[in-house]
């Protein structure tokens, strides 16, 4: 069986723009960088028990909370 390619691939320029646009609180940016990691937060919470909304919810609210509090530069 063939492994699935990633889903989204970007460059590390467009990530870093996308970090430093989710920094400035643009709901587009915060968005597109959830559905990167989409595919890992799904694999995660097969390992969490507590319900499926609220462990995708925690982890997308860690996620969000420490891209805005990391510094870019």
């Amino acid at each position: 069986m063939e492994k699935k390619n990633a889903s989204a691939v970007i460059t590390d320029r467009e990530f870093v723009e996308l970090l430093l646009a989710a920094k400035q609180k643009q709901p587009e940016a915060m968005l597109q960088i959830i559905k990167l990691f989409q595919e890992d937060i799904e694999a995660v919470i097969q390992y969490i028990r507590i319900p499926r909304e609220d462990a995708i919810s925690h982890i997308v609210t860690e996620l969000l909370t420490y891209i805005q509090i990391k510094d870019t530069s």
